[in-house]
């Protein structure tokens, strides 16, 4: 298994090429790229796997994001192996370290649209279940949510939203 490691500001043109191979162009239409635009990741919480050559294998990146406009959340996504890496585990990886650092800085919350077989085993669940909604289109059993912090959902309902310019993406 290659190291993780933080993603640096140079990796930027060979991550959007694996997510492309990965996911095709068209995933900038999905509702998660609108949750996603005018707003920057994470730098924090994002991560990548290097080939020996330093070639990006994989990638992981979050996303601050608001729910009811009042929690702070992030949201996961997206993670990307490239296909010839795949089913090595790498991807696991990435969420398991980034999921550690995540909870470790403070955050409290976690939300993603992703399969649910793959994030179950991390301890998501179905978001729509626990109140909350997403401002466009998804599968509702790929809406999923997990508390990073114990009792960090009580009382937590509503839509999903753009973080605000200077929000921070934890509770104080």
């Amino acid at each position: 298994m290659f190291p993780i490691v933080p993603e640096r500001s140079t990796d930027a043109a060979q991550i959007e090429n694996l997510l492309d191979i990965t996911f095709g162009s068209e995933r900038t239409k999905k509702t998660v790229y609108r949750l996603r635009e005018g707003v920057a990741h994470v730098k924090s919480l994002a991560f990548v796997v290097r080939d020996p050559e330093g070639r990006v294998l994989g990638s992981i990146r979050y996303w601050p994001v608001t729910i009811g406009e009042q929690t702070a959340a992030v949201m996961l996504g997206p993670v990307a192996v490239h296909p010839d890496y795949q089913g090595q585990g790498i991807g696991r990886a990435l969420i398991r370290h980034s999921l550690y650092a995540a909870t470790r800085q403070g955050h409290r919350i976690c939300i993603l649209v992703g399969d649910k077989p793959y994030y179950e085993p991390f301890g998501f669940s179905n978001a729509a279940d626990r109140g909350l909604e997403m401002p466009g289109w998804v599968e509702r059993e790929r809406f999923q949510v997990m508390e990073l912090a114990p009792g960090a959902l009580t009382d937590v309902r509503g839509m999903v939203g753009k973080a605000k310019a200077g929000r921070r993406s934890r509770a104080a």
